[in-house]
């Protein structure tokens, strides 16, 4: 028995160790421009060859998929019904909320600590014995992606589901030559100061995984971004497929009506891909909804940690009830808002019982607030929900969580300067509305805390106090928000 704890306790220290490593791998984030971007880009087929990994990855069976939202939720669901075609998968995503291991799943499931120090170490050493000043290490992300090649290949994966991280011409991932297929979710307006300003620019970015003569599907697009992918796909003999929302009435493992968009999209690239690799599944279709028994499996039991999660406090089921999404964009507050709110008629209707709902906020300072928090709060006035308190916090995580986009931002977010600034952003919307309030509703109290232990403690005081109220608590802005709330009521 000692012998177990003791391997474990070396296992834990080597991991510790790893992660130490990889921290170091990130840089000060620098104004990107295309030249940086492309030299970076270039470098990574270096790599590449010092790691021996060209041809095993020349290889893989890919499915890429980029986007600004849903892009996660579309590789998860391909992921699932893939799987349940006795495939063995291996999914690389990004960014991870508790553990680093989150990016790289095989068959489903997070990568063991073994397994991902021994690859780590294998990867690290090689690079490093071969860097110089005109060949630095790989930096943060593309270190994960050259990682994500190792893990898959090695492990002898039947299919690769690569979630773009940033952009796609000059993202890590792209790096791939002839994937089997490739899909872009829906696009709009994020990491603008690196994609461009207007949708136009950034259609153009995501179009970049496009490869000749591949396959590709999207889902339906505003016309300026549209028009884009279609000019792009034209110029490479892509055929791009427009795809629908899968139908409501099919169950889906992630929630929220916008993932129905996403449920479609994976559909569409499971469907390809296994004509592609000569699985065909004619005898198995479902009469209802066309779709085969095996697809409607993977899209129901599909599973991703931090999106439109219902998690009761640990401390008082009962009493707190946690909505967690890490909605950071305008259109994904719009999603979340909505989810938010029928999530609470469907309880009052099931319940009869009265109900508080509070808000747990923070967002980096990357993100613009005002166009957040008004969609936020407007989006469930509409639909009839309206929050009794919002709650501002920073994020634990900023700068110890390995390779959140955080630790690059300015030193505001981990001050309250900037969770004040979001609190007078939210005071100031609700004076607006308060004038057209005929009712003279008293206005919702807003709070500020140092830190999001101290507001899980207030939030667990007046619960005890308020006994006959539960509160139902939407927790959003940030994915390294969620993460930290995760983190810190399973403790």
């Amino acid at each position: 028995m000692g012998t177990e704890e003791e391997d474990e306790d070396e296992l834990s220290a080597r991991y510790k160790n790893t992660l130490d490593a990889l921290s170091s791998l990130i840089t000060k984030r620098t104004r990107f421009t295309n030249n940086n971007q492309s030299h970076r880009f270039h470098l990574l087929f270096h790599y590449l060859k010092v790691l021996e990994l060209e041809d095993a990855v020349s290889q893989m069976k890919i499915i890429h998929v980029a986007g600004t939202k849903g892009k996660g939720s579309t590789c998860t669901f391909t992921e699932s019904i893939l799987r349940c075609y006795g495939l063995r998968t291996g999914l690389f995503t990004s960014p991870h909320l508790i553990d680093v291991r989150e990016r790289f799943r095989l068959n489903g499931i997070e990568i063991s600590q073994e397994k991902f120090v021994d690859y780590f170490w294998c990867c690290f050493h090689k690079l490093k014995e071969k860097t110089s000043n005109e060949i630095p290490m790989p930096t943060y992300f593309c270190f994960l992606a050259l990682l994500a090649f190792k893990i898959f290949t090695t492990e002898q994966v039947d299919v690769v589901i690569l979630e773009v991280g940033l952009g796609g011409r000059f993202d890590a991932t792209n790096v791939i030559q002839k994937p089997v297929v490739c899909g872009i979710s829906s696009l709009g307006y994020d990491h603008m100061e690196i994609l461009g300003y207007t949708l136009a620019e950034i259609a153009a970015e995501k179009a970049g995984i496009f490869k000749n003569g591949v396959p590709a599907f999207t889902v339906p697009q505003p016309h300026e971004a549209m028009h884009v992918l279609n000019e792009k796909a034209s110029k490479l003999g892509v055929n791009l497929q427009v795809v629908e929302p899968l139908d409501s009435s099919q169950r889906l493992g992630l929630q929220g009506e916008h993932q129905y968009l996403n449920a479609g999209l994976a559909v569409a690239l499971c469907s390809t891909f296994l004509e592609k690799i000569n699985i065909e599944d004619k005898n198995g279709l479902n009469q209802t909804s066309g779709i085969p028994e095996k697809f409607i499996s993977g899209l129901s039991n599909a599973y991703l940690i931090g999106r439109a999660m219902i998690v009761p406090d640990s401390e008082l089921p009962e009493e707190i009830v946690y909505y967690l999404d890490g909605a950071h964009s305008p259109e994904s507050m719009d999603a979340c808002a909505i989810w938010f709110s029928k999530q609470i008629k469907q309880n009052q209707e099931r319940n009869q019982k009265r109900s508080e709902q509070i808000l747990l906020f923070n967002c980096m300072s990357v993100r613009d607030p005002r166009l957040l928090l008004p969609r936020l709060r407007s989006k469930c006035i509409d639909h009839g929900v309206d929050f009794k308190r919002a709650v501002f916090v920073p994020n634990v995580s900023v700068y110890n969580q390995v390779g959140s986009w955080s630790s690059n931002v300015d030193q505001r977010v981990d001050s309250v300067t900037w969770q004040f600034g979001l609190q007078r952003l939210w005071e100031s919307l609700a004076r607006g509305e308060a004038k057209y309030n005929s009712k003279g509703k008293e206005e919702e109290k807003s709070l500020v805390f140092s830190s999001l232990p101290l507001a899980v403690d207030w939030l667990r005081e007046n619960a005890r106090r308020s006994k006959q109220v539960p509160f139902q608590v939407l927790v959003t802005g940030s994915l390294h928000l969620v993460g930290d709330l995760l983190k810190l009521i399973r403790k």
